[in-house]
């Protein structure tokens, strides 16, 4: 197992981020030496990554990668079929770390920079579950999401953005428990969180030009999606600690690492962190998360 870990390591760290070895190897040698073992799932999860984000360099823009065009949303263009549980509970995470950065956002007066965190989810994801709520019990919640949008465009973040951010949070509510009544498991929120990672190294990756964040409307989306996921990771660490409390401390140790690369929700000129630096620590948190599924 531990060989088969180098190679997904030597693919993930270098070959498809693009650095060189010697520059790569420093930040995975300490999850190498700590990761005794690794699920057969996790590790195809961790092959899969790379793989897809390789692929997604050909596809930016032109209309097949992510949710409806945006690039990193599935973690790369030609993402593999999740099943339709973890499909759902991944585009509802998304939907929630959008408005998460989009409120963000809100809190500090920016309401022109959040205005785009509140329109994606209607345009690009809602229409990929609106079919799909019902299987979960959860009701639509279009007209709150356009609602919600239209307060922060109107900038009137008091009441009618407060009211239709409720609307929206039940509606998400009632989508977690509906997910949840089928996938009890702990295992599988913490599967939910790693497809979220996923998706923001392409978001990340999308962001970065020649070297300088060109694009900070994907910046912040990869932050609210990794905010998001450290929170759904966080909702089921007492059941993680108990089943390996060493590797918890690894997944937070590496999730403490990663959000470095997003040190304030408007996005620097250049990157705290280069995009093989991020997925390095995601890498990191993969390995370690593999033990608690």
């Amino acid at each position: 197992m531990k060989t088969r870990t180098r190679i997904w390591l030597g693919v993930g760290a270098f070959v498809i981020a693009g650095a060189s070895p010697s520059a790569a190897e420093a930040p995975v040698r300490d999850p190498l030496a700590k990761a005794e073992s690794v699920s057969d799932r996790a590790l195809t999860r961790a092959l899969q990554s790379p793989m897809q984000l390789a692929a997604a360099k050909k596809h930016r823009h032109g209309g097949e990668g992510g949710e409806g065009g945006e690039g990193g949303e599935e973690g790369g263009a030609k993402a593999a079929k999740l099943p339709p549980d973890l499909d759902f509970a991944l585009k509802i995470a998304q939907i929630r770390g959008h408005l998460a950065v989009g409120d963000e956002l809100v809190k500090a007066g920016r309401c022109a920079a959040a205005l785009p965190h509140f329109l994606h989810p209607s345009e690009e994801i809602y229409g990929r579950i609106r079919s799909r709520l019902k299987d979960y019990d959860a009701p639509q919640f279009a007209s709150a999401l356009k609602l919600l949008a239209t307060a922060v465009k109107s900038k009137k973040s008091g009441d009618d953005y407060a009211k239709a951010w409720k609307t929206v949070e039940d509606a998400l509510g009632a989508a977690d428990a509906g997910v949840k009544a089928k996938q009890q498991g702990d295992g599988f929120v913490v599967e939910s969180a790693l497809e979220l990672l996923k998706s923001a190294t392409g978001e990340y990756q999308e962001a970065i030009v020649k070297g300088r964040i060109a694009k900070p409307v994907e910046y912040q989306d990869a932050r609210g999606f990794v905010w998001q996921a450290e929170k759904m990771i966080e909702s089921v660490a007492p059941a993680l600690e108990k089943k390996d409390a060493d590797a918890l401390k690894h997944v937070r140790d590496a999730f403490a690492e990663l959000k470095k690369a997003w040190p304030n929700a408007m996005a620097p000129k250049t990157p705290v962190k280069d995009y093989a630096g991020v997925l390095s620590d995601v890498s990191r948190i993969e390995l370690s998360a593999g033990k608690l599924m």
